[in-house]
């Protein structure tokens, strides 16, 4: 080797064979073998190793440092070979079975009569169900003309059971009933994120529209201000809780509408709340205009957004003057509470220096527009003030404000819940809010923190890219939970109790998820243990085994620890199985908690993954099945009932009881075609309700 050679700290060229030829033979054998065996306990030495090797062998620093870069350089090329021959003969051996397929499927007669067999049914399917949608299409313009001229629409068609490649599977072996309805699981086909076209997509926004979204957004900057500085009697604390919520007389006194008919279905939600959040206001506020950082911001709120048209950019420098038309879905992790779905304007002025507010508006199209259907939820004036501080950091005051239209009695679990503002409310937005600016300041961080299990994770990028991992495994689970109608249908399995256990299935050809047929099931449960005793009780790796019924019993290990906010329950780990029969998987596991609730989330990820996102590289393609929990308080006022579990570590005080929804996804099977079939649904719902029978006693309350 060259001492000179090379600059900084890059890799030298061993491609050429002379020059690899030449650099090995300026070193003795001696040295050479010394190199090598230090080389296979610790290819990555420190600078300290290395001054200490020089000495040892007589060689330069340098020379020490493009030893070792050039070794490893030559490992992973031998690797990539290897790996490369091994894929190469796979795929020779796959291609081979293919051909075979191939030629039996020609010589296959079916059973029924004696013909050949149907080829392409699949898209045999998707061309039925194309020709269906234009149907439906064409019948509800027909009927639209005809309501013009003869005053009604056409009578619908009695309903048909729509086509498709689901399983109809008996649910009475899984509960206590010997009879019930079907199990109708939906094979939807395609990417398992596919976007559909928004109506206002399709049908556009005419100037007159425009005109009036002007209006509407500039009256409602002007009400939220006013709720925004406004103290009571508009705004009074809560007797259960102390939160701010709004006075529903002094409100429409002060702001009157004109025909405001009563209607008993509408209930109103109008809460406030202030907090200080880490991170500068204008970023905040570019965050807030992005629909797609605004759904990073906060996935365990919003499961879709999408910007529909931008009315006005607004100043390029703050922002001041944006205009913009939004679509969002909200979700209550559980498929028990309905999801809330807005068409909704939101205005960005600024009214001084390191001042902002952002006003949220709903939109109504469904007047203009029939094929709109009305919204259930409508947005009142809302949105938030955000105010720059000395120290980089803001405060921000928000206000939310919705009409919802109750179609359906909120499942009981959640009544309380929903109705005391705490599920939708400003609460809510501003501590997830908070907890997320705190993750994204530890994201930015260039050191390791103290909190951090130190050695394993080797740099700042490694620790960055397993952060990136973390938050798409938990993105990834929220929506794996979510009740959108546009999104899955969830069918109940069993008798359990009032909820059952809850199953939906999707095809998975997403980057980063496993590719097939992906199972999800869940179910949501009251435990009369304070929401904070039982996250620590899963958060635990020591109390792990008590609920994890895929451990077997066995113990778990943590050998990674990322903390990634102020409270030390919002962390990443990486947890080894001890004494598992299959060492290479690990399991990678985020915690995170505030006011609001809590969620645990987990996922298998073998060991190579893991090295690949320590190292610093992309995570983006690991695939990641998540399962886990979410808990939060069940908003009802403490009445001294609650208990508490001897098992869990920590201060024991009484408290509110809580809702945890446990969900757990397997993969069927890796091929995308594939149907669903009768173990599968019986295995995830053993999984689930052992699991849920062993939490139950673990917390010392298996009759709750």
């Amino acid at each position: 080797m060259e001492a000179g050679g090379g600059s900084g700290g890059e890799e030298q060229d061993i491609s050429d064979p002379q020059r690899k030829k030449k650099r090995y033979h300026r070193h003795s054998p001696r040295q050479i073998q010394e190199l090598e065996t230090i080389f296979k306990e610790c290819p990555h030495p420190d600078e300290k190793q290395r001054l200490q090797l020089s000495r040892d062998l007589g060689l330069e620093p340098r020379q020490i440092k493009f030893w070792f870069q050039n070794r490893r350089t030559q490992m992973k090329t031998q690797h990539e070979r290897a790996d490369n021959m091994a894929l190469r003969s796979e795929n020779d051996k796959i291609r081979c079975e293919n051909i075979a397929i191939r030629e039996a499927l020609k010589h296959v007669i079916c059973p029924s009569c004696g013909g050949p067999p149907v080829e392409d049914s699949y898209f045999d399917e998707q061309k039925l169900r194309m020709e269906n949608a234009r149907l439906k299409e064409e019948l509800d313009r027909v009927s639209s003309l005809a309501a013009k001229y003869i005053g009604r629409p056409i009578s619908r068609l009695p309903s048909i059971q729509p086509l498709t490649s689901s399983l109809d599977l008996s649910v009475g072996s899984f509960g206590n009933q010997t009879t019930g309805p079907t199990l109708d699981l939906d094979l939807l086909p395609g990417s398992s994120s596919s976007v559909p076209t928004l109506p206002i997509q399709a049908m556009g926004i005419s100037d007159m529209d425009k005109s009036l979204m002007l209006e509407i957004a500039g009256n409602a900057m002007d009400e939220l201000i006013r709720l925004l500085q406004s103290g009571e009697p508009l705004w009074i604390k809560s007797t259960t809780d102390g939160r701010e919520i709004l006075n529903i007389e002094t409100y429409e006194r002060l702001f009157p509408r004109p025909n405001n008919l009563k209607n008993p279905d509408v209930r109103v939600e109008a809460s406030r709340d202030s907090g200080v959040v880490i991170m500068n206001g204008l970023a905040l506020v570019d965050m807030f205009l992005d629909s797609g950082k605004w759904i990073e911001l906060f996935p365990t709120i919003v499961t879709d957004a999408r910007t529909i048209e931008i009315l006005s950019p607004g100043i390029s420098e703050n922002r001041s003057g944006s205009l913009q038309l939004m679509y969002e879905v909200m979700q209550v992790l559980t498929p028990l509470v309905p999801t809330r779905e807005f068409y909704f304007l939101r205005y960005c002025q600024q009214i001084e220096q390191g001042l902002w507010a952002i006003a949220d508006v709903s939109f109504d199209f469904s007047r203009e527009n029939q094929f709109v259907s009305p919204s259930l939820t409508r947005k009142r004036p809302s949105g938030c003030l955000i105010q720059d501080m000395p120290n980089g950091y803001c405060k921000v005051t928000w206000v939310e404000h919705v009409e919802i239209e109750e179609k359906t009695t909120t499942h009981r679990l959640y009544r309380d819940l929903i109705n005391s503002c705490v599920a939708f409310g400003a609460e809510r937005w501003l501590t997830t809010l908070q907890r997320m600016c705190e993750r994204f300041a530890c994201l930015m961080v260039t050191g390791t923190s103290p909190r951090d299990l130190g050695g394993v994770i080797p740099s700042t990028d490694g620790r960055r890219s397993m952060m990136k991992l973390a938050q798409r495994m938990i993105n990834i689970f929220c929506a794996s939970i979510s009740a959108s109608n546009s999104g899955q249908r969830w069918t109940t399995l069993s008798g359990m109790n009032d909820v059952g256990v809850r199953v939906t299935v999707h095809k998975s050809t997403d980057p980063g998820q496993p590719n097939g047929v992906v199972l999800s099931a869940t179910t949501s449960i009251w435990l009369p243990v304070s929401s904070q005793n039982v996250f620590n009780f899963f958060k635990d790796e020591r109390t792990r085994p008590q609920w994890d019924v895929l451990a077997e019993g066995n113990s778990v290990q943590e050998v990674a620890h990322i903390a990634n906010g102020s409270d030390p329950g919002n962390s990443i780990s990486v947890l080894r199985s001890i004494n598992a029969s299959q060492n290479n998987m690990l399991i990678l596991q985020e915690s995170c908690t505030d006011s609001s609730g809590s969620l645990v989330v987990y996922a298998p990820v073998d060991l190579q993954s893991i090295n690949v996102a320590m190292s610093g590289e992309d995570p983006s393609y690991i695939p990641l099945l998540p399962s886990g929990f979410t808990i939060c308080p069940d908003g009802r006022p403490d009445q001294g009932g609650a208990s508490t579990s001897s098992n869990l570590q920590g201060s024991m005080t009484r408290s509110g009881g809580s809702l945890v929804t446990v969900a757990f996804q397997i993969l069927v099977s890796s091929l995308p075609s594939a149907k669903l079939n009768l173990e599968s649904v019986t295995t995830i719902n053993n999984l689930i309700s052992t699991t849920v029978h062993q939490i139950k006693t673990a917390l010392n309350c298996p009759g709750s």
